[in-house]
């Protein structure tokens, strides 16, 4: 039985890098829920619906670790999208069964990830890399030419990186389709990390909880709306749960429709007699 940590609406898996990577090996699907995901997933059922679907929901958040710990349940390790991937590809650099397909960035982009990537592993382990138009997730016929052309592949790992909740609904939608794919992986910006076209924060930054703030002054007017605006409402509802006030608003959702049928039934009872 996995460790979990209950974070407002989300369940976060407690385990480390190691254990999810060696989990990995039978498949899966991995999300890394930060503040901006924890915060769409109050506002968005669908998002949330299919966060619920997730295999393995792991902690890409310094700051999330400082609230588990504030919240008595603390979160072991973080463990984020951009470090989650290459570590994977180093990890089963010599399985031969282990083929990734790439999807998201920019064309140039995702192509120059792909060699550097399979330089560093010393063998293609990205077999084939796509970059999807912008709002390509409301274009069907699009999606189903990715669909083929990651079934067509031969890859057994897909790592898409487009943004949340952009890549967590693709995920959700298509995963029945995607027959050879074993392992899910949403990255968000990595693809670009890797090809190098954007730097990650300096370390000590990461490790002290500051990547946000290091991303937020690199690309402050996409930015500034996700780090800024959302900071005092999660932190509100944090202290709500601390103190067992916090109820998930789809469970609520839930009640209320539950009990509006359960109305209308009796209406139509009482109407009868």
């Amino acid at each position: 039985m996995m460790r979990q940590v209950n974070l407002l609406n989300t369940t976060i898996n407690n385990i480390t890098m190691v254990e999810l990577l060696e989990k990995l090996q039978f498949g899966g699907v991995v999300f890394t829920p930060n503040v901006d995901h924890v915060m769409k997933l109050q506002k968005n059922q669908d998002f949330y619906l299919v966060y619920q679907e997730a295999d393995y929901r792991v902690c890409d958040s310094k700051v999330l670790m400082y609230i588990s710990s504030f919240l008595k349940t603390p979160i072991q390790e973080k463990i984020s999208g951009s470090d989650l991937f290459p570590a994977f590809y180093n990890y089963y650099q010599h399985d031969d069964t282990i083929k990734i397909f790439l999807l998201g960035a920019e064309a140039d982009v995702v192509k120059i990830a792909q060699q550097n990537i399979n330089s560093k592993v010393g063998r293609d382990i990205i077999v084939a890399a796509h970059s999807p138009s912008f709002g390509f997730e409301k274009n069907e016929e699009e999606c189903q030419e990715i669909v083929k052309l990651i079934n067509s592949s031969d890859a057994t790992v897909l790592a898409i990186g487009v943004g949340a909740p952009k890549q967590e609904m693709w995920i959700g939608k298509y995963r029945k389709e995607l027959k050879n794919i074993k392992v899910f992986l949403a990255i968000g910006a990595t693809i670009n990390f890797e090809a190098g076209n954007i730097k990650r924060s300096p370390k000590w930054m990461s490790e002290v909880g500051l990547e946000w703030l290091y991303r937020l002054l690199s690309e402050p007017q996409r930015l500034w709306k996700r780090y800024m605006l959302d900071a005092i409402p999660f932190l509100w509802l944090i202290v709500k749960q601390r103190f067992q006030l916090y109820e998930n608003p789809w469970s609520t959702a839930k009640k209320h429709k539950r009990s509006n049928i359960a109305s209308l039934i009796k209406i139509k009872k009482c109407k009868n007699v």
